[in-house]
């Protein structure tokens, strides 16, 4: 029996053999020396850790793997590469982050220096630069590493890439019987499509999907509140004393209703709110300029809205508020809400339905965010939702990983972190010479002296 057994196997096991040796190939990290970024990054699709061959001695396999098993463990989108001093650092950040096209944190060990960049998605560069000045006097790479890993995962949002679902358990090599089993599956059966859908992934999609339902009550209450006001509008571009910069004016407010409904029924995501409350925000300040040519006054400066509800129009003038429990800040108000704060009563805010009940705007969830980034923009918000529910939500990583970063740019071009997102990234965030990421290192001055 056992020699006709051998005489069956020695087919199979020649063809598991050259499947293991090719993934080996395609796969392992250590197989083959980096010679460029292009490999850097193939080996950190496959494995949030690698280690150049020129390199070994400052990080061992045993210490890789078991950073790499952190990382995948906490399923964060954590790259670390550790490199030889003579790798060419020009670009180094930039070009990487291309080549893997993975949203995510990226740190780099390079010689005896320490850097790192991410997408604002998932990270601030504040939080970055805070994170390397924490562990700048480190001098043991691994311990260096594990601990600034250790305070990235614990404020980087976003999941880690499913590429990584392919490699290793311990995420640094590949595993032998996994490359056994990839084969025997490749020659006893086939194939078929291997899907990992994470469940913190599934969980983050259906609360998005709970906000937007929620959020879409209050944006088609705006939609219409514009509808109804071009409906009240008494104009018709014939009429007597009718201009072009009229025309114009009316013609800009009617492509933002239309803009604004299209965008509001296109919607997957809470983030994309921003795009129509941005257009509800063109059109009523086109609204303002045309009621202004009309009644011979000068055409008004672009404001923001009134703060209080968005739904009044573009502010007027910035008055002085105190929040219930909250300091005192300068705010955007409409004429009306100008008179009431001056009488001592309180404005008409915009007020949502929450579990609670009835709350304010910067008061009702994290989907708010978007809504108000659309109508406020730029840097406006932080100091106007200083103190809020909204605006501590708003300067977290988490919440920019699940409705983008920073204040009225919300959405970071769609993309989370582990999103494969190419070469479609803010390269700002990845720029700068290695060695002028963080801390008193690098640019100018501190241990590390300029960047190269």
């Amino acid at each position: 029996m056992r020699a006709a057994r051998a005489r069956r196997l020695p087919g199979l096991l020649s063809v598991l053999t050259l499947a293991a040796l090719a993934l080996l190939t395609a796969q392992a990290p250590t197989a083959h020396a980096a010679t460029d970024v292009g490999t850097v990054a193939a080996a950190l699709r496959e494995s949030p850790v690698y280690v150049d061959p020129a390199a070994s001695a400052q990080l061992s396999t045993a210490e890789a793997d078991t950073l790499a098993k952190k990382i995948k463990t906490a399923d964060k989108p954590v790259f670390v590469a550790v490199l030889p001093a003579d790798f060419p650092t020009q670009n180094l950040f930039q070009n990487l982050r291309t080549a893997t096209g993975i949203t995510g944190l990226y740190a780099i060990r390079l010689g005896d220096r320490f850097d790192a960049r991410a997408d604002s998605a998932v990270m601030s560069t504040t939080a970055v630069q805070n994170l390397l000045t924490s562990v700048q006097n480190n001098e043991n790479t691994n311990t260096q590493l594990d601990d600034f890993t250790d305070r990235a995962l614990a404020n980087i949002g976003g999941a880690a890439p499913a590429s990584w679902d392919s490699g290793s358990a311990d995420g640094a090599g590949v595993s032998t019987t996994a490359l056994i089993t990839v084969g025997a599956v490749a020659v006893l059966g086939g194939a078929g499509a291997y899907t990992v859908v994470r469940r913190n992934k599934r969980r983050k999609a259906e609360e998005q999907r709970a906000a937007l339902d929620k959020l879409r009550v209050v944006v088609d209450e705006d939609i219409t509140a514009f509808g109804e006001e071009l409906d009240r509008l008494d104009f018709h571009p014939a009429e007597a004393g009718a201009d072009d910069s009229m025309r114009a004016d009316y013609e800009r407010a009617l492509d933002a209703y239309e803009q604004a409904k299209s965008s509001m029924a296109a919607a997957q995501h809470p983030q994309d709110v921003r795009a129509v409350t941005k257009a509800l925000e063109d059109g009523r300040f086109s609204l303002a300029e045309l009621a202004a040519r009309r009644e011979g006054r000068p055409v008004p400066e672009r404001r923001a809205p009134c703060f209080f509800d968005p739904r009044h129009g573009p502010s007027v003038a910035d008055a002085t508020w105190t929040p219930a429990g909250g300091a005192t800040r300068e705010v955007p108000v409409c004429a009306a809400d100008r008179a009431r704060l001056a009488d001592g009563a309180d404005p008409a805010i915009r007020e949502v339905d929450t579990e609670y009940g009835r709350r304010p705007y910067w008061d009702a969830g994290p989907a708010y965010g978007p809504w108000a980034g659309g109508y406020f923009g730029g840097g406006l918000l932080p100091g106007l939702l200083v103190g809020t529910m909204l605006g501590s939500m708003m300067a977290s990583p988490a919440y920019a990983a699940d409705y983008g970063s920073g204040y009225g740019d919300f959405g970071s071009a769609g993309y989370e972190g582990g999103d494969v997102s190419g070469a479609d990234f803010d390269s700002g965030d990845f720029s700068g010479g290695f060695g002028g990421g963080g801390g008193d290192f690098g640019g100018g001055g501190g241990d590390f002296g300029g960047g190269f």
